[in-house]
């Protein structure tokens, strides 16, 4: 049986030189930090909520003062690898650059080209000199780079944003089982163990699955402060092993934009416009919206459902899954495709209600607060992230996980119920903007750096 040990300092960093200590630089309001933000990918590349909330932290921070570098790594699926160097450019942004880290190892969640990644991102992190080093995913990055930021700049704090469960489950992250028996049930997972997830993937010993912790949980030791975006998040981290000392909370934001105006009725009419927003994949729970929708119609009911978003990466028996529920609808429900960001408020007028019918936990999602920007009230289901952003029957409406029945009864009370909507739109909280987030974090990276009261920027701290 060939098993795979993992080193507490992984083979290729282990000759990491640190760089020489410089002076000490005053760390007082005067000299915001200089902040090093690493994530999984970029925003322009790949659209996801993790990117786009890192990349519009990285703004707020620059416009408040802060020296900032936005490293995204890349893989074969947006650039070809480079001869010479990863390191490749992102238009003409002078503070934003890709790493192309293709070689990696997603059930460990590491990097396997140590010797081709060590001495680019070395010279980096020599020639930056962070302060800080905020990292947002170590997903193609590898763990490993943690042990290597600590090596070559011992001074610098590292803070890490847990955006998802990647480290807990070896399933991408999700937290659900793969699918199992003839109609292809997923089950949410409550907790991860050897035995648990070796059902699983049976094809791999339970002992791998313990050192894939154990090496993840070796190099999280290395970071000073972890944030997470909800309190669902943070106690599954808790209840995996995490010091909760260390386990920050602290939601995510948006840029401020002005609300899409409520949709005009006729006299008579309700509040029957829909609208799905997000990638079409077998998590989202875009199948189970599709579903609901038929079975309003065969009820005589006449909803609209808007799907707005893309399956790239979807196998074909799941696109032809979306395929069919879309032809079951009767032309109720209508797939747009994806669309731009900037392309939003118009996309949100033409709505009442978002639908984010998810079958995993989902952490802080950035359909939620899109959503209630525009004062639209959200039907979610009822677990994890969603649960805890959206209230039910204050400003918003909860269903069961995965139940197609369900989200019918509750979209056809939301759209016949007097007075429902308007109240749940009322109550719907302002979203964090993204200038208050960069001074938020600005105050932490200032308390990491500095025990004197003389922080860098101060700040509110609640967060």
């Amino acid at each position: 049986m060939s098993r795979r040990r993992l080193p507490l300092v992984p083979a290729g960093l282990a000759a990491a030189r640190p760089a020489p200590r410089q002076p000490a630089r005053p760390l007082m309001a005067a000299r915001p930090p200089r902040v090093l933000l690493i994530a999984h990918n970029h925003p322009s590349l790949h659209p996801g909520g993790t990117e786009i909330f890192a990349h519009e932290l990285f703004g707020g921070l620059k416009a408040a003062g802060a020296e900032c570098l936005f490293l995204a790594c890349t893989n074969d699926i947006h650039r070809a690898p480079r001869p010479g160097t990863g390191f490749q450019t992102l238009g003409r942004s002078a503070d934003e650059v890709l790493l192309w880290a293709g070689h990696f190892d997603h059930f460990h969640q590491s990097q396997i080209d140590l010797h081709g990644l060590v001495p680019d991102l070395s010279n980096l992190l020599r020639a930056f000199r962070p302060d800080i080093v905020h990292v947002h995913h170590t997903l193609l990055l590898g763990v490993e780079m943690l042990f290597l930021i600590r090596r070559v700049c011992p001074d610098a704090k590292i803070v890490y944003t847990l955006h998802d469960y990647y480290p807990i489950c070896a399933n991408d992250g999700q937290m659900v089982t793969p699918p199992r028996g003839e109609d292809g049930t997923r089950t949410l997972c409550t907790k991860a163990s050897p035995d648990a997830c070796r059902r699983c993937f049976p094809d791999r010993p339970a002992d791998q699955f313990l050192l894939r912790e154990k090496h993840i949980k070796a190099m999280f030791g290395l970071v000073d402060r972890f944030l997470a975006p909800s309190r669902f998040l943070r106690d599954r981290y808790v209840a995996w092993g995490l010091d909760p000392a260390r386990i920050e909370v602290m939601a995510n934001s948006r840029p401020t934009v002005d609300p899409a105006p409520a949709r005009d009725l006729a006299p008579g009419a309700g509040r029957d416009a829909f609208a799905y927003f997000g990638n079409l994949n077998p998590f989202k729970g875009i199948t189970v919206a599709l579903d609901a929708i038929a079975r309003m119609a065969r009820q005589g009911l006449a909803p609209s459902l808007a799907v707005h978003g893309g399956s790239l990466y979807q196998a074909p028996e799941f696109r032809q899954r979306v395929a069919d529920g879309f032809e079951a609808t009767r032309g109720l429900a209508t797939a747009h495709g994806p669309y731009r960001p900037q392309e939003m408020p118009a996309l949100m007028a033409a709505a009442d209600w978002v639908v984010m019918p998810s079958i995993w936990w989902e952490n802080a999602p950035l359909v939620i607060q899109e959503a209630f920007q525009h004062r639209r009230p959200v039907i979610v289901s009822g677990i994890g992230g969603m649960a805890e952003a959206v209230r039910d029957g204050v400003d918003g409406l909860h269903v069961r996980p995965n139940d197609p029945a369900d989200l019918a009864r509750v979209m056809t009370r939301a759209m016949t119920e007097p007075g429902l909507w308007e109240r749940l739109s009322a109550n719907i909280p302002a979203v964090r903007p993204t200038e208050e987030a960069a001074s938020l974090h600005l105050a932490l990276y200032g308390e990491l750096l500095s025990t004197t009261p003389a922080a860098l920027i101060q700040g509110n701290r609640t967060r």
